[in-house]
């Protein structure tokens, strides 16, 4: 008799859950979309809108530090004013963040909008996995959460060569534009979708917004990103490194400040207590290199493929498809069971054969230089994709099982804003080894090439007198081009050579530019394997078993 009396009180299970799961999906390969696409098609919005370099790694950073700071908060303005009208207001601000991003006119609204997307990105993706929580019986949840994978594992795969073949093929004139038109479908389908299938739900406890809080990790933030990826254009004045140290003296403010709310009874944005578990601080910091190494190696590359060996955007999509397909299959094997019988072993090995990939890329671009071919880079490529998602399957699980119970939703949501501020660091960190190194490695290519460019010189029939000082005015120019922020601008040192430069020097040039944009490639994906060398050293403060009931 009581045993049915609790089946007539078990709650129903939403009738629509299935479908409100498909619109949830839709809005989470939307933004898997919007993280990939301006990687492939970067430089050629940055030919068309104008702008430094450093724009391209600004669509990228922009995008994933507002997310990061969205994030702290994002799931926590769902409990207080509802996931479904949260999810549609990130919906409808997604979508209309989107279509300012693809009418853009100048390199700064395009930053801009990118920020503004990464926020509302942030206030609608939480309120999904929070919703599949309430919508779905305990049985029901590990198959709707098991969804995600080949969902996002298709996302990581097309997204590179959609952005590619959207580019490329220039629909209704539209360009690079249409990687953000495409949104607009996808969105409306969102938005509509929520209105019809998706649940209102609420917290049933009083909650309080941290507002200074999210305004302390956000400046926070801005002052450690920005000297890092415009330091080098600014040519590091001291004020930069000044930014830097009042970006870590804001975050021990935001530490003492939230220890404080806590001790008053207050909801801080992270439980405090967090922060005196090694499992959580290692897994900040684990996230910060992992994650920073994996974004900033995918910048690093797209500028070597498109800029340095004048591939075309789908080309260039085409060519990362076997570390997409190498990061399904990793995640795949996590899935099998590896997660729960290996545990932190699993999360090591995977680092390795990250590590192992990243040396197989340098090492391939390294000895082909120009004559590199997308089959080049396979062996590469491909267990470089199956260590990351060998890695990324288990981190969550594995860093959640050090924290108690009632922090799981703290420590799921900052460690959530690490992955996206990771990913903001490494494009900063190593956009900004990239471009440093590359004035340098030009006049040592040009050094390296006097014979060569003596011959030149002589078919040419540039006198031999004379030919000293033309070298050296080609290595100035050479050197100054590559040190611009500007690639489109022409340095007053290259003025001199104007019609009158020799037969073949153009060839000689480009030759140059080439090599040194390889060495400053092999030289910067060196600092992304250290990168993935900490992150694999402090993975042993992590605990050595995963959480089982930790589903994000």
């Amino acid at each position: 008799m009581q045993a049915e009396a609790l089946l007539e009180k078990a709650p129903t299970p939403y009738r629509w859950r299935w479908v409100a799961l498909f619109v949830i999906l839709a809005v989470e390969v939307m933004d898997l979309l919007d993280a990939l696409v301006t990687s492939i098609a970067g430089p050629v919005i940055r030919a068309e809108i104008g702008g430094s370099y450093s724009l391209i790694q600004w669509l990228g950073a922009a995008y994933t530090l507002s997310m990061a700071i969205g994030l702290l908060t994002g799931g926590r303005l769902g409990d207080i004013f509802g996931r479904r009208r949260m999810f549609v207001i990130g919906a409808v601000g997604f979508t209309a963040a989107s279509m300012l991003c693809a009418l853009s006119w100048s390199p700064g609204v395009l930053i801009g909008a990118r920020a503004i997307q990464g926020l509302f990105g942030a206030l609608m993706l939480p309120q999904g996995l929070g919703m599949i929580r309430q919508m779905f019986s305990p049985s029901e949840q590990a198959k709707a959460f098991g969804s995600f994978g080949p969902v996002m594992g298709l996302g990581a795969v097309g997204g590179p060569i959609l952005a590619g073949w959207l580019v490329d093929a220039d629909y209704f004139g539209a360009g690079w534009r249409m990687i953000f038109f495409i949104n607009l479908p996808l969105g409306l389908f969102a938005i509509i979708g929520a209105f019809k299938f998706l649940p209102e739900f609420k917290s049933e406890r009083s909650l309080r917004l941290d507002l200074a809080g999210v305004v302390l990790a956000g400046v926070g933030g801005f002052l450690l990103l920005y000297p890092l990826v415009q330091g080098r254009e600014l040519d590091w004045p001291v004020w930069v490194f000044v930014m830097l140290a009042a970006g870590v003296v804001v975050f021990g403010l935001f530490g003492i400040y939230e220890n404080r709310r806590d001790k008053r009874g207050l909801d801080p944005l992270v439980t405090p207590s967090l922060f005196g578990k090694r499992a959580f601080t290692g897994g900040l910091a684990v996230g910060m290199a992992f994650f920073g190494a994996l974004i900033g190696t995918g910048l690093i590359f797209t500028l070597y493929l498109q800029v340095g060996l004048g591939f075309s955007p789908l080309k260039a999509g085409l060519t990362t498809l076997p570390q997409a397909v190498g990061m399904i299959a990793g995640f795949v094997a996590a899935g099998s069971g590896l997660t729960e019988r290996l545990g932190r072993k699993l999360l090591l090995l995977g680092t390795i054969v990250m590590m192992a990939g990243t040396a197989g890329v340098a090492v391939t671009v390294a000895l082909t230089g120009s004559d590199l071919t997308p089959w080049h880079l396979i062996p590469g490529l491909l267990p470089l994709g199956i260590g990351m998602g060998l890695a990324m399957a288990p981190f969550f699980n594995i860093v959640l099982a050090g924290v108690d119970d009632e922090e799981t939703g703290s420590a799921s949501g900052a460690l959530t804003s690490v992955q996206q501020l990771g990913g903001a660091f490494g494009i900063a960190l190593l956009g900004t080894v990239f471009f440093g190194l590359l004035p340098g490695s030009v006049t040592s290519h040009v050094d390296d090439s006097a014979a060569k460019l003596t011959a030149v010189f002589a078919e040419a029939g540039v006198p031999a007198g004379q030919q000293p000082a033309v070298a050296a005015a080609v290595r100035a120019c050479l050197h100054d081009r590559a040190a611009e922020d500007d690639p489109d601008v022409r340095p007053a040192s290259c003025e001199s050579q104007g019609q009158a430069a020799p037969a073949g020097l153009a060839e000689f040039s480009q030759g140059v530019v080439t090599d040194a944009f390889r060495d400053s490639t092999v030289l910067s994906l060196g600092v992304a394997f250290l990168m993935q060398l900490l992150a694999f050293a402090l993975a042993f403060l992590l605990p050595r078993e995963a959480r089982a009931d930790a589903g994000h």
